[in-house]
């Protein structure tokens, strides 16, 4: 089904998505892209799917954007000369859509656009795309094999994959910074004393750790409830106001009231497991 990937969701509706280039340490080139565009728009929205598991096969992660393409390696149109006003009237237009907008930035909408739990499992070196494309996914567990790079001060080019949005959220603008400028390629340790990463594990166990997370989030859960969740998680923690958080949530409280928490409080007072019918796929506005 796909040249770079392999997509596989088992029956509690736990999705494993690999990166598979492995005789090139699943190194990032613009058919990879177009394939996780194609996962996290269309394979992973499906309802079947409750939770997404990223890894990368072999000894790599993802080590970073294939720089042996001709041309321009991030497939971009230099025959154009953008400026910010037009680049924003048209950005999903041709020719910026193709030309000028950052692949990866793209799918780090996507991962972010789903409502569902998307966990990286790093289970070895992350570089450039490799470790921005993470930075959207909520959780990430490390191997401690695993090597994280933000290194594109080594090749002259800027953080993207919107990493400047989402990296300093996770970590905090001065570590952001010091990752950015320094361009050093993190050890698992590294990484996970500066709280980029949850946890770090031998690499015989981080994906049953992953699944086990994965499986805590979603089994019992209306899926409904859980996308809500993380909208309103990453929605109001960037607002200006609290004002914003309260009255998201209370669109959010109300239609999941009168919805899955019906049978959510049903299923309590009557000390049962509750079956909840709602879909992550008919998710109500909030906003």
């Amino acid at each position: 089904m796909y040249e770079t990937l392999t997509w596989h969701v088992d029956d509690d509706g736990i999705a494993t998505l690999t990166l598979h280039r492995p005789d090139a340490l699943n190194a990032f080139d613009l058919t990879m892209a177009r394939e996780l565009l194609q996962v996290f728009l269309t394979d992973a929205r499906d309802d079947a799917v409750r939770a997404v598991v990223v890894t990368g096969a072999g000894r790599a992660f993802c080590a970073g954007m294939d720089l042996s393409a001709a041309g321009n390696v991030f497939g971009l149109d230099e025959t154009l000369s953008p400026t910010p006003e037009d680049f924003r009237a048209a950005y999903d237009e041709p020719p910026y859509a193709d030309g000028v907008r950052d692949t990866g930035g793209k799918i780090t909408l996507a991962i972010h656009a789903l409502p569902k739990p998307v966990i990286a499992a790093i289970n070895g070196p992350a570089v450039g795309i490799g470790a921005t494309m993470t930075l959207a996914m909520d959780i990430r567990l490390a191997s401690t094999k695993a090597r994280i790079g933000f290194v594109f001060g080594r090749l002259g080019i800027v953080p993207e994959a919107c990493s400047s949005w989402f990296l300093p959220r996770i970590v905090g603008i001065q570590q952001a910074l010091e990752w950015v400028y320094s361009a050093d390629v993190l050890t698992a340790e590294q990484a996970h004393a500066g709280r980029l990463v949850r946890s770090l594990h031998e690499p015989e166990d981080l994906l049953p750790a992953a699944y086990d997370l994965a499986r805590s989030f979603v089994t019992d859960r209306s899926p409904v409830a859980l996308g809500l969740a993380k909208q309103l998680v990453y929605r109001n923690s960037a607002a200006a106001d609290p004002l914003e958080a309260h009255l998201t949530d209370s669109l959010a409280m109300f239609w999941t009231s009168i919805g899955d928490g019906k049978e959510g409080v049903a299923a309590f007072l009557e000390k049962r497991t509750p079956a909840f019918t709602g879909k992550a796929s008919e998710l109500p506005p909030i906003a």
